[in-house]
Formats: C-alpha cells, sequence, structure tokens
C-alpha cells in the first residue's frame, strides 16, 4: 500500500437525499480508479460500501462506510453517508472529519428535503463543495429546470463546470467548460474518450463557460486584473482560480453525469482532486486544553503532537468496538498507547486499520488526514479526541439529536432481560442517538430513537449480532394519582 503525504490526501463525504445515488457514486469511484475488478450494485446486494445485511435488504445505506481510492498521484478517502433522515447523525458526524462534500442532487427530482439539511451541515463546518447532478440518463432528466432549483433553494453562488451531451437515454457524455474538452464513454467503461465539441452545442458552451471564466475572476484580485486586461484566463489561472474559490466556499462548481454508467466520474474526481483542499490546506484545528478551557491548536504536521478526533464506533460481536476516526496531527503507529483526553484515560492499541467497506487493512502508521480504525479500544466512544498525553487537547463534538419517538421493548424469551440490556448497550455504543432506560413507574424497558425505520433497524441488528429476538409495543402511560 502506498504512503502518502498530507498535501496529497483529499478528504470528502458523499451526501444527498435518500435514494440519489451516493454510494452507486462511490461504487462507480472505485471501479473506475480500477479499486474494484466488479462495479458493485446497490439493487444486487452486492456494493461494497453497502455491506451490512439490513442495508442490502432495504436497498438504502444507513450506516457510513469509509474507502479510499487513488487518482493522479492523490489519496482520496471517501465516506458514503446515509440519505435517510433516520440516520442523519451518523451523516452530520462524517461531514465533521472530513475537509470536502460531494453533494448529489437527482437530474429529475432536484433539491429535496435531505438536500437542504446537509447542505446546513455542510455551511456549519464551512465545507468546500461540488455539486454532482446525477442520473442523466434517466427519463425526465432536465439539467436547467435542477440548476434552477439549486439556485433557489441553496442559495449560494454555484457555478456550471461541466455540461451534459444529450439528454435521458440519449446522454453521453459531457463537455468540461474548465479544459474545454468533451468526454464520452462507450465500450470499456474505466475509458474516457475525448472529442470534439458538438457543434450544436457551441453557443451554450460559450455562455457558460463566459460565466464560469467571470465567476473565477472575481473570486481573486490579480486574476480579475488578468481577465480585465486579456478578457481570457490560461488553463493554469483557471484552475489555480476554481481551487481558490471551491476553498473559501465563493464558488461551488456544479458538474453533471451517471454514476451508474460512469459518465462524468472522471472529470468530477479531476475537480476533487484540484479543487478540495488537503489537511494542509485546512490549517490549524483549534480545540481546548481540557480543564481550562483555554483554546488549543494543532497544526497538521507529522512533527506536531499527535491528535484525532473519533467519528464513528461499530459494535461487532466478535472483534468487540471498532473505533473509526481522522488523524488531525502528529502520527500514530500500531502497538502503542493513546490518551483520550475527553475521558483522560490511556488506551493500548495493537493494529491499524484502513477499512475498505468492512475489509480492514492493516497500516503500520497514520499521519494528519489519514481516516482509519482501530479495535476493542474499551472505553472510547463516538465524539472523543484522542491525543498525545503530553500535549493534551480536546475538539468540539457533534451532540446527537433527542429520540422522537419510544417503544416498550421486551425479549421474547423469558429470562433474556440481561441479554437484552447488554445487546442494546453495546448497540448504544454505535449509535449515539439511541437512548434506553427502565421506566421507574411501569417498569417497561424504554427505547428510543429518531423513528420507526430507526428502531426497526435496531431490533434486526440485536437478533443478527447478538442472537436476541424482542417485541416491540407501546409504552404504557404512567398515572399519577390526584387529589379530590
Amino acid at each position: 500500500m502506498l504512503k502518502y503525504e498530507s498535501k496529497s490526501i483529499r478528504n470528502l463525504a458523499v451526501v444527498g437525499h435518500g435514494g440519489t445515488g451516493k454510494t452507486t457514486l462511490c461504487e462507480s469511484f472505485l471501479y473506475v480508479t480500477g479499486k474494484t475488478e466488479r462495479p458493485g450494485r446497490v439493487d444486487e446486494g452486492t456494493s461494497s460500501m453497502d455491506y451490512e445485511p439490513e442495508e442490502q435488504r432495504r436497498h438504502i445505506s444507513i450506516s457510513a462506510a469509509t474507502n479510499h481510492i487513488e487518482w493522479e498521484k492523490h489519496r482520496i478517502n471517501i465516506i458514503d453517508t446515509p440519505g435517510d433522515s433516520n440516520f442523519a447523525f451518523d451523516t452530520k458526524s462524517c461531514l465533521r472529519i472530513v475537509d470536502g462534500a460531494v453533494v448529489l442532487v437527482d437530474a429529475v427530482g432536484g433539491v429535496e428535503f435531505q438536500t437542504e439539511k446537509v447542505w446546513e451541515y455542510a455551511d456549519e463546518f464551512k465545507l468546500p463543495r461540488v455539486i454532482f447532478i446525477s442520473r442523466m440518463d434517466r427519463e425526465r432528466a432536465d439539467f436547467d429546470t435542477v440548476v434552477a432549483s439549486i439556485k433557489t433553494r441553496l442559495g449560494r453562488k454555484v457555478t456550471i463546470a461541466s455540461l451534459p451531451i444529450g439528454a435521458e437515454s440519449g446522454f453521453s457524455g459531457v463537455v468540461d467548460l474548465i479544459t474545454m474538452k468533451a468526454v464520452i464513454f462507450d465500450g470499456d467503461k474505466r475509458v474516457s474518450k475525448t472529442v470534439e465539441i458538438p457543434g450544436s452545442m457551441a453557443s451554450e458552451v460559450k455562455k457558460y463557460r463566459d460565466i464560469l471564466i467571470e465567476d473565477i475572476a472575481e473570486s481573486d484580485d490579480a486574476l480579475m486584473n488578468n481577465y480585465l486586461e486579456a478578457g481570457e484566463l490560461n488553463p493554469e489561472e483557471l484552475t489555480s482560480g476554481l481551487r481558490k474559490g471551491v476553498i473559501s466556499g465563493t464558488i461551488i462548481p456544479v458538474l453533471c453525469g451517471s454514476a451508474l454508467n460512469y459518465i462524468g466520474i472522471s472529470s468530477l474526481l479531476d475537480t476533487i482532486v484540484q479543487s478540495f483542499p488537503s489537511p494542509v490546506d485546512c490549517g490549524p484545528i483549534t480545540g481546548e486544553k481540557p480543564g481550562t478551557g483555554a483554546k488549543e491548536t494543532r497544526l497538521p504536521e507529522e512533527t506536531a503532537p499527535f491528535s484525532a478526533l473519533v467519528f464513528k464506533t461499530i459494535a461487532d460481536p466478535y472483534a468487540g468496538r471498532l473505533t473509526l476516526f481522522r488523524v488531525y496531527s502528529g502520527t500514530l503507529a500500531s502497538d502503542s498507547s493513546i490518551f483520550n483526553a475527553s475521558r483522560k484515560i490511556t488506551e493500548r492499541i495493537g493494529n491499524i486499520f484502513f477499512l475498505e467497506g468492512k475489509v480492514q487493512k492493516p497500516v503500520a502508521q497514520l499521519v494528519p488526514g489519514d481516516i482509519a480504525a482501530i479495535a476493542k479500544l474499551k472505553e472510547t466512544s463516538t465524539g472523543d479526541t484522542l491525543c498525545a498525553e503530553k500535549s493534551p487537547i480536546v475538539y468540539p463534538k457533534v451532540a446527537p439529536p433527542r429520540a422522537i419517538i419510544s417503544f416498550a421493548v421486551e425479549p421474547k424469551t423469558r429470562g433474556d432481560e440481561d441479554k437484552l440490556v447488554s445487546s442494546i448497550h453495546r448497540l448504544t455504543d454505535e449509535d449515539p442517538t439511541l437512548t434506553f432506560h427502565r421506566d421507574d413507574q411501569t417498569r417497561e424497558m424504554i427505547l428510543s430513537g429518531l423513528g420507526q425505520v430507526h428502531i426497526e433497524v435496531i431490533v434486526e441488528k440485536m437478533k443478527r449480532k447478538f442472537g436476541l429476538e424482542v417485541n416491540l409495543k407501546t409504552p404504557k402511560v404512567p398515572y399519577k394519582e390526584t387529589i379530590k
């Protein structure tokens, strides 16, 4: 496995409304870059990113999954996030630790409720982003209408960076407005072919190319001067100007394609590498010194004290806890110790892994920007900060939303009450949005979550992971006597 310096790492989350093809896009990334020999399919249950049985049955992402690819001598860490509101906390936790977001918008449905929600999360974390209008090959796909809905509902400066060639079943490629190349896809799906821009698109291409150049020029005074003098920007100026605009948040490029048929994927990957920031570009990371509340910062350098933030925990019935985290500073080697500054304890670590879906690939050492996992940390939970004990720091964590639905839960087999309590506690380690308690008056055990689907998934996981079947009931109402 190649080792990449922090400056050559890109960390991104793929986000959007449920059913817009986020997992399909991630599978397309893996296939086009040669990471996988065969493309995974959500509808066939062969996706490497949706590997949980509960996901495969429903054909939706329930839990965030990580993987990485290599493109143009860069390592891109990708996180496939859930689009269902029942699992939105997982999405927000992932956005907390990445350096950019690819926001998927369906070419037919346009901007939807959860699109706006993840956009708010990205705004909260000041994330650079790119919008990808996918499924351009679907019936009733309408690029212009969707772009209009993006501008109206998302309310940020967006600029078109690629145009579709053809529409619906006739969609065959894209025009990259930065390189001014038409890219079509046929035959070997991993290979794109550059062709002449269709003559019928000449006026449309010129119109949107001029707008793109003006938007890029407006993001930098020096570029604006060059543009006013020459009436044009050269390719290097366009690329560097777009990068500055994306990182600063003044420009959000809109690209289009079809993840299922790999159209526009290479252009999207080029944009990610060229325009998203590296961990080094993101600069110092701010936290607090434990116990004092004093501001503390860390530089994204290997020579800085180690620090990392835990963004996800996976409960495994055999391996125990699997802790996922992002390194912000310093280095971490396997078979060493780390300090949990949030809980003021030291944890011993064995092997460190990069996760490729559910597959664990051992790695000897981590650098700033790496996203990795450690098994069997006994006390560490989602949101905790891991660091060097002599240089403690605590980073802000994402607070879970309050539960909105509750059920009384009981085991189907008498005598399994202790097993029920143990199983739910392990699942609450994995999912902080779950709450569990025994009602003092009714003596019922109450399980609460973010929705019906959320609770149903938890029940399925209890059966699969811990061999426990339960019944759900409407909680009893605790009545109190009144004085007459």
